[in-house]
């Protein structure tokens, strides 16, 4: 069984979580140590529409986690708010537990009165294209190619 969760709900996952996205994701902000993550994610137990997490158990085991982010590129500042960070276990990922976690961040993000938010990804638009997101610029970012995507309600 799949529980989500808000991160305000059990913030002793933070360590766990942040160390998770700094080991998928360090190269594309290079330069930025673990400890921003940390500091930054405190402002998510604060039970706000952005910045939020949510969290995924598995019968207890913590899996999974999605955010959203006030801004996830800072080449694009003028776009806001960001799905960002989502991340499921090697061993989970054929439970679509990452589809759900995307879910109910939508959910959260609409049911706050936000209209559209964004997402890059380097390799999963195919995943994010099943779930209404639209792509709306392929670009290099931090040497990496990335699609820039865009979801409306």
């Amino acid at each position: 069984m799949i529980e989500i969760r808000k991160i305000s709900q059990c913030p002793q996952v933070i360590e766990t979580i942040c160390t998770w996205h700094h080991n998928e994701w360090a190269y594309l902000n290079p330069g930025r140590p673990l400890s921003n993550r940390f500091e930054e994610m405190q402002e998510h137990l604060l039970d706000k529409t952005v910045p939020a997490t949510y969290v995924a158990f598995s019968d207890g085991v913590l899996v999974g986690s999605a955010s959203v982010l006030v801004c996830d590129m800072h080449e694009r500042s003028n776009l806001t708010p960001w799905l960002a960070s989502v991340y499921v276990l090697q061993d989970y990922r054929h439970l679509k537990i990452g589809r759900q976690l995307v879910m109910k961040i939508m959910e959260h993000v609409k049911d706050g009165g936000i209209d559209k938010f964004y997402l890059y990804t380097p390799d999963r638009e195919h995943f994010y294209a099943h779930m209404g997101w639209r792509t709306i610029e392929k670009m290099n970012y931090h040497g990496v190619d990335v699609t820039l995507m865009k979801y409306e309600f």
